[in-house]
């Protein structure tokens, strides 16, 4: 297949519609002060910490380049500014304040989330791990947020702990889903094929180049949950051909060494989401039913302010867990530092700890092998 034809079919899911949000053409330094650190940087640009002139408020300004790999990425740029407008009034979604465009570029001025990535709750050997209650938690934000998104037939497709961030790191703060570059819209009238992602988070469906549905997130859900719980990851390899292989297999390690200080329904939980076949996967609305997420004090009353679903049943809130001294190295509204790597020379070293993601946006970057 030829590279034209590959970049011509990875437009295709994306959201066609007029944009509420004015794509300001003033010169953006008039109004914000950038510090000089940056809170990320990614495939798709950087991401860094600026502060209104009017009103000092904090936000996080992401810098996405129009053009990249010789290719012309507004349209893209466009369809995430249009999904974070449809997810205007969800409190589990990073917020769009203001857009403008220079000659090579677009700025998206977003919500400043204060407590960085999940990711960094992920981590071994954390002075002081997250409790059990306290991921539950997480896992229910992040859900009603997906709720919400899958409503509207849109697809995240990188899903992973450096794209889910928090409101605060101290009390434990709340959900901000974030960077949808990669989402796309399912049509019930044509199918969705695509090749991209993360390494370690992929589907098998994406590998196998097969439809993508709603179950696709549900499978990151369960990766995610399985890093939160386990501080491994549970598809990694020394390289990613290995990684690819662990993942058709769904080759998953619950032994008793590694589950230990997990509970029976979490691990459940996470055996349901890592399936192969997609089918089969619960979905974000019946998953906050699980009873993991719905034992103890998390049975609550639903608070509909809370979430832009009406279709989340009472018993779908969240309380807020107690609070827990987490050390964080990160502020950031993107994930890794140099286009999202920082691998290890010794990758034999890795085995199931982490490896920093290698984002794939083009089918012709993934091992043919894979590929059907």
């Amino acid at each position: 297949m030829s590279r034209r034809k590959l970049e011509n079919k990875s437009l295709s899911g994306l959201l066609a519609m007029s944009l509420q949000t004015q794509i300001r053409m003033d010169n953006f330094h008039n109004f914000y002060m950038l510090e000089s650190k940056e809170l990320g940087r990614g495939r798709c640009g950087v991401v860094r910490k600026c502060i209104a002139k009017s009103t000092g408020q904090e936000y996080a300004a992401k810098f996405l380049k129009k053009r990249r790999r010789g290719q012309d990425c507004k349209a893209e740029i466009l369809h995430e500014i249009a999904v974070l407008e449809l997810m205007k009034s969800n409190p589990r979604v990073v917020n769009l304040h203001e857009v403008y465009e220079t000659a090579s570029e677009i700025i998206l001025v977003l919500e400043y989330a204060a407590g960085g990535e999940i990711f960094n709750l992920c981590v071994p050997d954390l002075d002081d791990r997250i409790g059990e209650s306290d991921i539950i938690k997480l896992i229910r934000q992040i859900l009603e947020g997906l709720c919400c998104l899958h409503e509207k037939n849109i697809v995240h497709l990188d899903l992973k702990p450096q794209n889910i961030l928090l409101s605060s790191i101290n009390p434990l703060g709340d959900v901000k889903i974030v960077d949808f570059g990669m989402s796309r819209k399912i049509e019930s009238t044509t199918e969705l094929r695509q090749i991209m992602g993360t390494t370690e988070y992929l589907a098998p469906e994406i590998l196998n180049y097969d439809p993508i549905t709603t179950a696709t997130d549900m499978w990151n859900i369960g990766v995610i949950s399985y890093m939160l719980l386990t501080q491994e990851s549970p598809f990694v390899g020394a390289d990613n051909q290995e990684t690819f292989l662990n993942i058709s297999q769904v080759n998953v390690d619950y032994s008793e060494e590694t589950f230990s200080s997990v509970s029976q329904p979490a691990k459940d939980f996470i055996q349901k989401l890592l399936i192969k076949n997609p089918e089969e996967r619960p979905t974000a609305e019946a998953c906050l039913s699980h009873f993991w997420l719905r034992q103890g004090d998390f049975i609550l009353l639903y608070s509909p302010e809370e979430s832009c679903c009406p279709s989340l049943m009472p018993g779908h809130a969240t309380k807020c867990s107690e609070e827990r001294n987490v050390r964080s190295s990160c502020n950031g509204t993107c994930s890794d530092k140099e286009d999202k790597e920082n691998i290890p020379e010794d990758s034999s070293t890795v085995s199931k700890r982490f490896r920093f993601d290698d984002s794939l946006q083009y089918p012709q970057e993934l091992m043919a092998d894979f590929v059907c």
